[in-house]
């Protein structure tokens, strides 16, 4: 089904275009008729070229846009063992009640941003079932963008915190491997937003979806022996 839309799309111009100069020969029209009926089918040919391949390029990068989304919720939210909130838990096995304390506090925002996903990976899978995604493609770029940026402060808090603490090392490398898959989909988020900037519109920037920072295996005040 897939291929014969193509051949229509892209065989309907020439097919057009050689019966109309047969019908011209046949019939002896005049030279500027023949000639001008054949500009403009030509030149609709190509804007229907045009338009069609723009199409499959927006539906080609909404699709990505969705892969991406539903990646992002099943290894960095909920109960994954990826999930920012997942190693902050971690905190709790350490001595430090002020530790304990932020920790608990990021839980309940975990719960928030989980429910916020949820919503938003349920909405995506409706309108891509009714065929609405592309229509709203600039809206969802966005609030991923905005979703992302509000995980991120995590991210970051508990790296600097991470940075001040003498961390066990199997939370370290925990976090560690959660950057390097995180930053993993930060390089594709930001080439969707690239590839989306002239077609959506969007004024989001690639550069302001930012990299997680991965943590040294040098504890705080301990320096490199000579």
């Amino acid at each position: 089904m897939k291929t014969l839309k193509t051949i229509i799309i892209w065989g309907w111009s020439p097919v057009l275009i050689t019966a109309l100069a047969l019908l011209g020969y046949y019939y002896q029209w005049e030279i500027w008729l023949v000639a001008t009926t054949l500009g403009i089918t030509l030149v609709v040919g190509l804007l229907v070229v045009i338009l069609s391949a723009s199409e499959r390029q927006l539906e080609q990068i909404s699709m990505r846009l969705k892969q991406q989304a539903g990646y992002f919720s099943r290894r960095f939210t909920g109960t994954s063992s990826l999930s920012i909130f997942a190693i902050i838990d971690t905190l709790f096995n350490m001595d430090d009640p002020q530790l304990w304390d932020w920790a608990r506090s990021c839980d309940m925002c975990a719960r928030l941003l989980d429910t916020w996903f949820d919503s938003f990976i349920h909405r995506i899978e409706s309108d891509t079932r009714t065929g609405r995604f592309s229509i709203y493609l600039r809206v969802y770029l966005n609030e991923l963008w905005i979703l992302n940026n509000h995980y991120y402060e995590f991210v970051e808090q508990f790296y600097e915190i991470a940075e001040k603490i003498d961390l066990p090392p199997a939370t370290r490398d925990h976090y560690n491997r959660f950057a390097m898959e995180y930053n993993t989909f930060v390089q594709n988020f930001r080439g969707a937003i690239g590839e989306l900037r002239s077609i959506a519109g969007t004024e989001i920037e690639p550069p302001s979806v930012k990299m997680a920072n991965e943590l040294s295996g040098l504890k705080p005040m301990q320096t490199v022996q000579d």
